[in-house]
Parts: structure tokens; C-alpha cells; sequence
């Protein structure tokens, strides 16, 4: 019950509308299926901790037709811990349309338990720039 004020603050939040994405590219993503694009001006510090925004677009329709929304871009608000190499996720939101556009299908907000930054994933490519 206390979930649906924050999320629907999610989800009208102007804070990916109008945000500058940039194309994060790797060798090791897998070309064609996505692109992966980060905000460099949603970077926030505070001490060890980085927290950034990053935009997933897919070419093609996720999701299945029985069941679960459809969607073709997400978003998703991380925060790093560059000291200790982990990271978690504060928000995702899924959306209907191309680069975070059209109707948010689902989100959610939760601070996810610390995982650690495995190298050559896309984890590691965000903290490569949050934390370098």
C-alpha cells in the first residue's frame, strides 16, 4: 500500500524524460539484441557510494503475451560501492515504448541486497564509470 505513492512518483518523475543518455559500449554485450545507455548527469556521490541511472532499449518486444506486460526499454537506478566492488538496485521501471517512452508497464523500488560487480557484465561497464 505504501509502494503505489512511490512508484507512481517513479513513474511521473520527469528525472529519466528528460535525461542525456550515452551509449555504453562493450565488447562482451550483445550487439543487436540492446543498446545500453547510461546518464552521466544522474551520477550522485556520497562517500564510497555512486548511485546512477541506466537505460536498456531493445530492438525487439520483451516480455510474453500471457500474463506479464510487454515492454521495449527499462530503466533502472543502481547505486555502487566502489570500495568493496558490490552493487544493488534502488529502481526499476519497464516502459511500452522505445528509450523510456509511452505507458510504464511495471516498476518497483526496493533496495536489493549488495551483490558483487562480476567482471565483463554490464554491472561492471557502470562501474567502470560510476567508480573510475
Amino acid at each position: 500500500m505504501y509502494q503505489f505513492p512511490l512508484i507512481t512518483l517513479l513513474v511521473l518523475s520527469p528525472t529519466f524524460v528528460f535525461a542525456e543518455w550515452v551509449v555504453v559500449e562493450r565488447d562482451y554485450f550483445s550487439p543487436g539484441l540492446q543498446t545500453i545507455y547510461v546518464d552521466p548527469t544522474s551520477l550522485q556521490r556520497d562517500g564510497n557510494l555512486v548511485t546512477i541511472s541506466q537505460l536498456i532499449d531493445y530492438k525487439w518486444m520483451q516480455g510474453n503475451y500471457v500474463g506479464t506486460p510487454r515492454f521495449l526499454s527499462t530503466t533502472t537506478r543502481k547505486q555502487f560501492d566502489c570500495a568493496n566492488r558490490r552493487i544493488r538496485s534502488l529502481s526499476f521501471t519497464e516502459y511500452y515504448g522505445h528509450m523510456a517512452t509511452g505507458v510504464a508497464t511495471s516498476a518497483y523500488v526496493a533496495n536489493d541486497q549488495w551483490q558483487p560487480v562480476e567482471s565483463q557484465t554490464l554491472n561492471h561497464a557502470l562501474f567502470e564509470i560510476a567508480c573510475g
